[in-house]
């Protein structure tokens, strides 16, 4: 199985994209896990390369080169969520998980 981690501002938000997506994705056939942390753990998490894909929430967008640093030094790929991927309406989970897909 895969994993991918959202890093939000504070985890609430990507909580539920990640419930939704992962939801998403398994309906598809996709054996995909996606979780959410919050940004003050976001560094912690890359840090422990326990998941395949970390994505960067648009309201953490401020936080995106120190974390980008982090996934490179434990050789995991950081990647921006778009604003239209991150809102919790079939398009935007569907954006969610083809962004997911493209990078993990």
């Amino acid at each position: 199985m895969a994993k991918a981690l959202i890093i939000c501002a504070a985890g609430m938000s990507s909580s539920l994209m990640a419930k939704k997506t992962t939801e998403f994705l398994k309906s598809k056939g996709h054996d995909i896990e996606v979780d959410a942390i919050s940004a003050t753990e976001g560094g912690k998490a890359i840090a422990a390369a326990e998941f395949d894909l970390y994505l960067i929430s648009p309201q953490t967008k401020m936080y995106f080169k120190q974390f980008e640093e982090a996934g490179a030094k434990v050789g995991k790929p950081i990647v921006q969520i778009p604003p239209q991927a991150y809102i919790p309406i079939p398009m935007g989970i569907e954006k969610m998980a083809n962004l997911i897909l493209e990078n993990i």
